[in-house]
Formats: structure tokens, C-alpha cells, sequence
């Protein structure tokens, strides 16, 4: 089968479609034909081993996992041993893990969802690692909390002001000049053009806030909340260089005082969840969530799919086809 592989860190230059021996499944697994995945950030940070720091467990040298992509969308080609009716060939699924820039992917049994029947494959690939990212970094928000969401454009940040409207909270996306109107299109209450705006020095305070970028101190997030309000982290940034720490920086200084704070401070570790899934299945067929797609990329192209994304000119979800 044809792969995007990479034996060493660096540009998207290292990325190579290959001939790979087509995986089998194991008990509990299933074989997925893949027919379309989407590019996240995490692609690019592994392709690079950027910041430096998380070399410490990507590897050194390379990357332990050596097929690029995340989230996969398509056809159960085969079933392993012990799957049983969980699973049958032929049925149409989306879900979550590493390898899936391939034309087949094997995944265990319990981290496949079928496919929500409203979606095509394309708009089913957008939503198991961003998606769940969202559901996840949302959810102890309640209805009529406000919640402000700096990266309100990109992949996760579409899908978070949706999943927050679906839970009636009032919502203030930030984003820039040229993105606006599309984070307004999805639900948003507010929108803060950053470009023209310091968001943190707007007077405004929020139940909880949500950073998909590390582009601002902990003291200047810290500051947007209420006194017992809720301060999500979850990566993002741009690739600059290489650095050290990068988003890492904010994410070691949560942790370091999530402790002694009175303000919730959550470092988000977004598992791959079945029942996550489930959820966002739901309100993908209910019309609650409508992925958005920016652009589509032949798997022949996946270098320049990533490309695009880390040089931070992606606007919604870039996908791949198989």
C-alpha cells in the first residue's frame, strides 16, 4: 500500500509516499480502507520534533511512528479475532490514530465509530482528533457561561465555538482580519479581530477560557478569567524555527501552578474516546456541528497539506484523500 513516511525530523521535505506492507489486524483490531484524513497541528510538530522538548518522548532521531497522519475516515476492509459484531467489513467509520496518511490503517476495535450518515468522508475526517480536542477542552461548560476562544478559526477552534453554542454558552472568538465572518458564520457572539485588538486588555472577564495558540503570557490569560473561572491550554502555535519549550512553556507553567491556583487551570490531554465520538456524531446529524473544510489535498499532496497548515495559512480543517 501507498504511504507518507519519514525517517528523520525537518521539513515537509521528509516526507516520502512509499510503498509500505499493508498492516493486518490484529485481535481486537480492524483493517480501515482509508478514503479521507485531515491534517492537525500534531502532524507538523512530529514531522519537525519542533519544540526540541518533545523529542524526549516523539524520539530522538525520529519519530517512533514513522506513517504520518491522525484521523482517518472510510471502509472496515477486515476484522481481527475477538472483534466480532462490533465491527463488520463494509461498514463505513471514522476515528482516531497514527498512520492513517495511507491507504489502509489499522486501529483497535474500541476507538472506531461508524460514520454519522449525514457526513461524507471528507467531513467525517475533520472531527476525531480536532473534535474531540473541542469536546473535551468544553466539557464542564454550562449554559450561560461565558467562554472566549483565542484561536477561533483554525481546525479545533471552529468546532469548539459550535460545541459551545450547542451548550448555550455565550461565546467570543478571536481570531484575524481576514476570518471574522467565518467564525461568526458557525455561532459566535463575539468576535475579537486581533489584528486590530488586544483581547486582554479588553475590560471583559470569562467563565473559562479556552487557548488553542500559546501566543500570550499565563498572566495575561489569567487575568480574562473570573475569580473561579476555568483556563484551558492546549497547544497550538506556528512552526518559527525550532524552538526549545514553544507552547510547551505555558502547558509546564499549568501544571506547575494548577496547584495553588483559586482559578481552574487544565492542561488538556485529549485521549482518543469512542463514546467522544459518539457525541460529536450527534451533533454533527442534528446540524449542531458542521465541519468545515478549507481545503482537500490528494494523498499524493499530503506534504503539502501539512505544509500549508504549519505556515499558519490554514482557515477550518485540510484534509487528505486516500
Amino acid at each position: 500500500m501507498k504511504a507518507i513516511v519519514q525517517d528523520r525530523y525537518g521539513s515537509a521535505d521528509v516526507l516520502e509516499l512509499r510503498e509500505v506492507e499493508r498492516p493486518v489486524p490484529a485481535a481486537g483490531e480492524v483493517l480501515v480502507r482509508v478514503r479521507a484524513s485531515s491534517v492537525n497541528a500534531a502532524d507538523w510538530h512530529i514531522m519537525r520534533g519542533d519544540p526540541y522538548f518533545a523529542r524526549l518522548f516523539l524520539g530522538w532521531k525520529g519519530p517512533k511512528t514513522r506513517i504520518r497522519g491522525m484521523d482517518f475516515a472510510g471502509v472496515v476492509e477486515e476484522t481481527g479475532p475477538g472483534v466480532g459484531g462490533m465491527l463488520q467489513v463494509g461498514d463505513e467509520v471514522f476515528g482516531e490514530v497514527e498512520g492513517s496518511f495511507a491507504e489502509y490503517v489499522r486501529v483497535p476495535a474500541n476507538l472506531v465509530q461508524h460514520k454519522p450518515s449525514t457526513l461524507t468522508f471528507e467531513q467525517a475526517a475533520t472531527l476525531p482528533l480536532a473534535g474531540n480536542t473541542a469536546w473535551m477542552g468544553l466539557k464542564d461548560l454550562r449554559a450561560g457561561q461565558k467562554v472566549l476562544i483565542n484561536g477561533a478559526s483554525g481546525g479545533v477552534g471552529l468546532m469548539a465555538v459550535q460545541i459551545a453554542k450547542a451548550r448555550k454558552a455565550i461565546v467570543t472568538g478571536v481570531c484575524s482580519t481576514r476570518n471574522v465572518e467565518q467564525v461568526r458564520s458557525v455561532g459566535a457572539d463575539h468576535v475579537v479581530d486581533y489584528r486590530t485588538t488586544d483581547f486582554t486588555r479588553s475590560g471583559q472577564r470569562y467563565d473559562l477560557v479556552f487557548d488553542l495558540v500559546g501566543n500570550r503570557s499565563m498572566g495575561e490569560l489569567r487575568a480574562l478569567l473570573t475569580d473561579d473561572g476555568t483556563l484551558v491550554l492546549s497547544g497550538g502555535g506556528s512552526f518559527t524555527g525550532g524552538v526549545l519549550f514553544g507552547p510547551y512553556r505555558l502547558i509546564i507553567q499549568g501544571k506547575l501552578l494548577a496547584s495553588f491556583s483559586r482559578q481552574r487551570l487544565v492542561v488538556l490531554e485529549a485521549k482518543p474516546s469512542k463514546e467522544n465520538l459518539a457525541a460529536l456524531g450527534e451533533l454533527a446529524e442534528s446540524g449542531q456541528l458542521v465541519p468545515v473544510i478549507e481545503r482537500t489535498y490528494p494523498l499524493t499532496d499530503a506534504a503539502d497539506a501539512i505544509r500549508h497548515v504549519e505556515s499558519e495559512h490554514a482557515r477550518a480543517k485540510v484534509v487528505v484523500t486516500a
